[in-house]
């Protein structure tokens, strides 16, 4: 089935311990379309500047990614963003932050991305979030992500958005800041009373948690030795889990619990190079093969 992101894409420049790269392909949506594209074609809508190479839009059109919804903005300037990662790699900071084009972005979709069954607005205001869903066509399942930032600064239209979506993506703190409690089943448990019929708690390298209204599944990260730098794995775990749950046309608490496991695994990849550049590396046998060694480290 039809699978459509909404989001950014940009140009990073990431900081480790050990190395610098300038111009890292990144953003939500791209991150969420390099993942996605393994398991189901997608539809991408976002907005970048003059400065965008045509080379990147012939390369995830090449991986089944429909960029028609790529809004190319003359005179602009492409979204980036620079992090800098602390020695735990778990934390960073972010040095510079340049919206360009993406600050005044509203999403006109193309007549096939308006009719599409699976969606994720990713990361972004919740204002455009909400007019992205004005313009659906009976959508069967609209997932959202969201952050501190837009708890902070746009709680009411966030919280008129939660009415209107099935699913929350969030870390757990961001749960604990939206809902006040301080344990994370508790802020999924709230969350569900403001509109979404499920919620998924990210809690980077120490999994993930599901929680709906009859159910609550907790998966482990896929513990991963060569760790290179993690910007953007909560997106490509999106995408896995979405990509899956659009190759499979369902979204019953069995096919998301297998959808998770995809897009844990994704993410595992991911955190492996810089940007994409290792899940351009990797095919979906890499991918069913690591799955495979994850089935068998939390079977007991």
């Amino acid at each position: 089935m039809s699978l459509l992101v909404v989001g950014s894409v940009a140009y990073d420049t990431i900081e480790t311990p050990t190395e610098r790269r300038e111009d890292v392909l990144g953003g939500s949506a791209l991150h969420f379309s390099y993942s996605a594209c393994f398991f189901s074609p997608v539809q991408l809508v976002a907005v970048v500047g003059e400065d965008w190479r045509k080379e990147h839009t012939v390369r995830l059109e090449s991986r089944g990614v429909d960029m028609s919804g790529l809004e190319v903005r003359p005179g602009g300037k492409t979204f980036r963003w620079t992090g800098r990662y602390h020695e735990n790699m778990d934390d960073r900071d972010t040095l510079e932050t340049q919206l360009n084009v993406l600050a005044d972005f509203d999403p006109k979709l193309p007549e096939a991305a308006q009719r599409a069954q699976f969606v994720f607005l990713a990361n972004g205001v919740p204002q455009t979030h909400l007019r992205v869903i004005e313009q659906l066509q009976g959508a069967d399942l609209v997932v959202a992500d969201t952050m501190n930032f837009y708890i902070d600064t746009q709680r009411d239209s966030l919280l008129e958005l939660l009415k209107k979506i099935d699913g929350l993506m969030v870390n757990d703190s961001e749960a604990k800041q939206l809902t006040g409690e301080t344990g994370a089943l508790a802020a999924a448990r709230k969350i569900l009373e403001l509109g979404p019929r499920f919620v998924i708690v990210k809690k980077g390298e120490n999994g993930a948690m599901f929680v709906s209204r009859h159910d609550i599944f907790l998966f482990p990260a896929f513990p991963t030795e060569n760790l290179v730098e993690p910007t953007g794995a909560g997106d490509t775990f999106a995408g896995g889990m979405m990509g899956y749950l659009a190759s499979q046309g369902t979204a019953d608490s069995e096919t998301i619990k297998q959808a998770i496991a995809y897009g844990t695994i994704v993410a595992s990849f991911q955190v492996e190079g810089f940007g994409a550049e290792k899940l351009e590396q990797i095919t979906r046998g890499d991918i069913d093969e690591r799955l495979a060694k994850f089935r068998h480290m939390v079977n007991f």
